[in-house]
């Protein structure tokens, strides 16, 4: 029997043992007093001493920093109470799906008072603002599928979108959530079979879906993670009006995959633009491979195999016809936008990238097709990058801050790092010293004080 320790548990992938509360945390340089609110990130996080056969497969942790008046008034980290981490099974012993149960380790957003943990597989469980779980949420009774960790809010009309996918039919569902929070609208997506489909996109007219070869079987579920790379089932996106649900116009295109959508938007001609972190084939296949022994590469060095690189379809719903273009050839995950700016048209894209191990913060500029990046070095690696607009009227796009959790890369110490983004390759205008090493995580949000006030 092999003891050697999967590296998704070591440096700073480790996981930590204990949840933990900190006040008055240490800030190099000045935190500007316009934040106001709570930074959270999740991410996964075994149980001491349980078995972890994959990175994707920890219980969720949510860390979060409070942040007023220029301080940090407090950190804390708290394992999302599911089921799972009771030890319950989201197989009944029918052999039906339980979606309440989960892990709960990939996002955390805010939605008409509510703050969501959210897990691709299971429903989402609603935390208090001290990270306290209240529980799962099927939004009274309507949610029957899972709920994507990437839901889209639209900026104009504060409607969420979002989708579930199953191993079983339905295999896609489309969902849209009101302003308020009540469940409005869910209709089924005809596709040929169970996909891998971890995030999606919206314009201001159509949600845009990735039907990508990564697939689920049942003779991979022994090794922990059922989805693998398939040749044959072909690479596809999905054009659905937003005002006829269900009805999808699909476009052929070149074997990829995708984890994370920049931004999408409608052009003056109807045409959809989408902007992606891409893997083509042989990128997507390294990088499956590497996820079950060395996530650490999710953000590789563009000249290696197993990188995604910054991806533009153009997708023309009246001619059927598609276009592919790369923007960039830096190696680049986990792309964010201006909430303010999903689904529209927008100018800057942020990312994380570790090049021959150097680690940064990546502000893509799509008009001029240029980058800019804040260069860690080589010792410490940065999470996503959160953009927080200014508040000023009439701001320029990138009018605002970008926040990211850094981590040594020997799991040794974190800081909440707050960069300008006018100025990404500047000095940080802020770093709060967290008290613990923050391992390497998923998503998270700003979740500002006038959004937690609606809870």
């Amino acid at each position: 029997m092999s003891t050697t320790t999967p590296l998704h548990v070591t440096g700073h992938l480790a996981p930590v043992p204990d949840e933990i509360d900190a006040r008055e945390l240490p800030v190099e340089g000045a935190l500007p007093p316009e934040l106001t609110g709570r930074y959270l990130r999740n991410g996964p996080n075994p149980l001491p001493g349980e078995p972890s056969p994959h990175w994707f497969a920890g219980h969720g942790m949510v860390h979060g920093i409070r942040l007023r008046a220029g301080r940090a008034e407090w950190y804390r980290n708290r394992w999302v109470r599911t089921a799972a981490l009771e030890g319950g099974s989201m197989i009944r012993p029918d052999g039906t799906v339980d979606r309440s149960v989960g892990v709960a380790n990939t996002h955390v957003i805010a939605h008409a008072g509510k703050i969501m943990a959210l897990v691709e597989s299971s429903f989402p469980h609603v935390l208090t603002p001290e990270l306290a779980t209240v529980g799962p949420c099927d939004f009274d009774g309507r949610l029957t599928t899972a709920m994507t960790a990437h839901p889209k809010c639209d900026p104009v009309t504060g409607e969420l979108h979002f989708f579930g996918y199953g191993v079983m039919p339905p295999y896609l569902t489309y969902h849209r959530l009101s302003a308020k929070g009540e469940l409005v609208t869910s209709a089924e997506i005809a596709v040929p079979g169970p996909t891998m489909m971890h995030d999606f996109a919206i314009t201001d007219q159509h949600a845009v879906f990735l039907d990508l070869p990564i697939t689920f079987s049942m003779d991979r579920l022994a090794n922990g993670m059922p989805f693998g790379w398939d040749d044959a089932y072909g690479a596809r996106l999905g054009v659905m009006p937003l005002d006829r649900p269900g009805e999808v116009r699909w476009f052929d295109v070149d074997p990829s995959y995708v984890f994370h959508v920049g931004n999408a938007h409608t052009d003056t001609q109807g045409r959809v633009v989408l902007d992606a972190a891409r893997y083509a084939a042989a990128d997507a296949v390294a990088m499956w491979d590497g996820l079950g022994h060395d996530p650490a590469g999710l953000a590789a060095d563009a000249a290696a195999t197993g990188a995604a690189r910054l991806h533009r379809w153009v997708l023309d719903p009246a001619t059927g016809a598609v276009t592919e273009t790369p923007l960039h050839d830096r190696g680049v995950e986990f792309p964010t936008v201006d909430d303010a700016r999903v689904g529209r048209p927008a100018r800057y894209r942020y990312a994380v990238a570790d090049s021959g191990g150097r680690a940064g913060v990546v502000k893509f500029d799509a008009e001029h097709g240029s980058v800019a990046e804040h260069d860690l070095g080589t010792a410490t690696v940065a999470g996503e990058a959160v953009f927080v607009p200014s508040g000023v009227a009439g701001r320029a796009e990138d009018d605002g801050w970008l926040l990211t959790i850094t981590t040594r890369r020997d799991g040794s110490a974190s800081k909440l790092l707050v960069l300008d983004a006018t100025d990404v390759a500047g000095p940080p205008v802020a770093a709060v010293a967290l008290p613990r090493g923050v391992p390497a995580g998923f998503h998270g949000s700003w979740i500002d004080d006038i959004e937690v006030g609606r809870a």
